[in-house]
């Protein structure tokens, strides 16, 4: 007999979509702790923003465990929140900065700076003035140890008539007397990176102006500092040549004050460059067609960090997309030599430099999020000890035998030649399988962004459907971050065309390879998702039903109601009015023809719960199966544990009664479903 048989012939043979399994919405719904930001302090401990949703979603700054194995340790004490709204999005990287013992951090309520002192056991301190009702606010920080001062982006809200004033600002965080932020750099629209070499001499940072997004066009400047500490002469080092495109971003100071920085000209890949300041041109060190970066939705990302505290070895350690994959690598910025060395993460989202050590936050397809301790061999060619600091979610291994893995798989767009990729989740269960003669159902999931990416990470929401015998696919349409400028340029002027398009592609070649049944091919999104989600369902037929979570479904109210990051950004996927009115899904109800399940947060202040009320009632006066959740409280994106559990499983109910032909094996009371119940 074969030796794989016998484990086969145990498995019970039940319907697709009605197996039961340990991984239930309860444990996917708090294994959703994510690290928002990473940094050392003086003791050489590291130091992150952990977000909980079984504590309300509430940021708060934790301390690596003394000893190895030892329980990490709150920073923040209770009535803080790390967090700042800064460009609406914030960061985590970009709501704190620590040197030494000391940390200054944005507070969620009031968007005040604080100061305090790690494992001091003293309150926070403000170090800003208290502008009512978080009119100002600050990000991407750094301490100024020449001038003895905090350098901050700050984004000032006071002026109610017109859109908030950002520039760079500098605290005085010493003195017991709070004094106002003294302006360094301002004029443009958008600033990020401010970065002081060691000297304390010269400052780098990046702006941007409207109508770009950052990762669209954006410029990396140099200033000098007088004697007083104002920026009094400063050059464009990269993306002031009108004939060259490019978004530099992510700059740094060697210690030897070398300027080191990611940008993507020429090529359309973000590979990293190092600026010549005696003959200002900047050298490319290694050419990749790879992200070395990624687009800037939120403040502070480190995708590289120079070796050891000197830098003396002349060595970066950095990470680059490829393939649907992350590689971790060391460069020798000297000889431009490259070497990649193992991990087990096919996903990296920050890397930086502790003592003798490096600090790299991934994940992998069976890793779930995780902060994981690297050392390398003497050679700095090696990994020595790779040891997991923190994880998201601490007992996920015990699910390890219903993981499905993800197949990374290239499909064909509707554009003849062109492809387009996703993550493909195939049913599996230890105890189950289906029949010879059923084909599973599947789940098409849509990221949000949209210029964003589905990196095929573990993540128990995917866990939850194939565990229960769904399929599930997650579409990197084209527009989506991670292959390059080109591919995520395919969505200019395009948005609610490619995206449905890749989509309904996607789900169909999965049919056409026999992964599949034609028949319950359903489809959820959230935000961007959910107006890619509801685009499907109002101007295809290739779906049966759908799942709108918080989702865009008039791109007008979108436009009208963006913040300045984004004021334009609409403008630039869409296009004209008329794009406008014949793309947004809310101007078509009609053309709807499936069920469709819809949750919303009532305090979402980016897309307005209006919306989808207006959905909800016009396709139940259609009489299509329809069903509405709205939660109090719940901004955009859901962060109470209970909340997310209580989707989770009526989005899974609801598919399972009309389209799945099967009863799903959780105990779930279903909420009520219009024109079916």
């Amino acid at each position: 007999m074969h030796p794989g048989a016998s484990v086969a012939a145990e498995k019970a043979t039940a319907p697709y979509g009605s197996w039961a399994s340990p991984i239930t919405a309860a444990a996917a719904s708090v294994a959703g702790r994510t690290v928002e930001g990473l940094a050392v302090a003086g003791d050489g401990r590291l130091v992150w923003v952990e977000k909980c949703p079984e504590q309300g979603g509430a940021s708060v700054l934790v301390r690596e465990a003394a000893e190895p194995g030892g329980k990490a340790l709150d920073v923040t004490p209770q009535g803080f929140a790390v967090r700042t709204l800064a460009q609406e999005y914030g960061g985590g990287s970009g709501a704190f900065a620590v040197q030494g013992d000391t940390v200054v951090f944005s507070n969620y309520s009031d968007q005040r700076l604080y100061k305090q002192t790690i494992g001091g056991g003293t309150s926070p301190l403000p170090v800003t003035p208290d502008y009512t009702g978080s009119t100002v606010r600050y990000a991407d920080g750094v301490f100024d140890h020449h001038f003895d001062r905090y350098v901050t982006v700050m984004e000032d809200h006071r002026d109610k008539s017109s859109s908030p004033v950002t520039t760079i600002a500098a605290l005085n965080i010493h003195d017991r007397e709070i004094s106002e932020p003294t302006v360094l750099v301002c004029g443009n629209d958008f600033y990020a990176f401010p970065r002081i070499d060691p000297s304390g001499k010269r400052m780098a940072w990046i702006e941007w102006s409207n109508p770009h997004m950052s990762w669209d066009k954006s410029q990396l400047w140099v200033g000098y500092f007088s004697d007083k500490g104002e920026v009094q002469k400063k050059i464009c080092i990269a993306g002031g040549d009108p004939t060259l495109v490019e978004s530099p971003t992510e700059p740094k100071w060697s210690s030897k004050g070398e300027l080191f920085f990611i940008t993507d000209r020429q090529s359309g890949f973000w590979n990293i460059y190092k600026w010549n300041q005696q003959n200002n041109v900047v050298i490319q060190l290694y050419a990749l067609d790879a992200e070395f970066s990624k687009p800037m939705w939120v403040f502070g990302a480190s995708s590289y960090a120079f070796n050891g505290k000197d830098d003396s070895s002349n060595k970066i350690i950095c990470c680059y997309r490829q393939n649907g994959r992350s590689y971790v690598g060391v460069l020798d910025h000297d000889s431009g030599s490259f070497s990649t060395i193992d991990t087990p993460f096919s996903a990296v989202t920050n890397i930086i430099s502790g003592d003798g050590c490096f600090y790299i936050e991934g994940a992998s397809a069976s890793l779930p999020v995780s902060i994981a301790k690297v050392t390398l061999d003497e050679k700095k060619t090696v990994t020595a000890d790779f040891s997991i600091v923190w994880s998201s979610s601490d007992d996920v291994t015990k699910y390890e035998s219903y993981f499905s893995l993800p197949e990374f798989i290239e499909f064909p767009t509707v554009i003849p030649g062109q492809h387009a990729y996703a993550y493909f989740y195939a049913p599996h269960n230890p105890s189950f399988q289906g029949s010879s003669d059923e084909k599973p159902p599947l789940l098409v999931r849509i990221h949000g962004g949209p210029t964003d990416e589905a990196r095929g990470i573990l993540d128990l929401n995917v866990q939850y459907w194939t565990s229960r015998g769904w399929a599930l696919v997650d579409v990197n349409y084209g527009g989506s971050s991670g292959y390059g400028r080109k591919y995520r340029e395919r969505l200019l002027g395009q948005w609610g065309i490619v995206d449905v398009n890749d989509t309904c592609s996607c789900a169909t070649f999965l049919v056409e390879t026999g992964r599949v049944d034609g028949h319950r091919l359903c489809i959820t999104g959230e935000s961007a998702g959910g107006f890619t989600t509801l685009a499907c369902l109002a101007f295809r037929q290739t779906f049966m039903a759908g799942c709108s979570l918080f989702g865009i479904a008039d791109l007008s109210s979108l436009r009208a109601g963006s913040h300045k990051f984004e004021a334009y950004y609409t403008d630039n996927l869409v296009g004209n009015k008329q794009a406008y009115f014949e793309r947004s899904p809310i101007n078509f109800v009609d053309k709807f023809t499936c069920p469709l399940i819809l949750f919303h947060g009532l305090k979402d202040t980016v897309v307005s719960p209006e919306q989808t009320t207006k959905i909800y009632k016009v396709i139940k006066e259609k009489g299509l199966p329809v069903a509405l959740v709205e939660y109090e409280g719940e901004p955009h994106g859901f962060r109470k544990a209970e909340n997310i559990k209580f989707t989770m499983e009526q989005e899974m109910v609801f598919f399972a009664r009309l389209v799945g032909k099967f009863n799903v094996a959780d105990d779930i009371t279903p909420i009520k479903i219009e024109n079916f119940d």
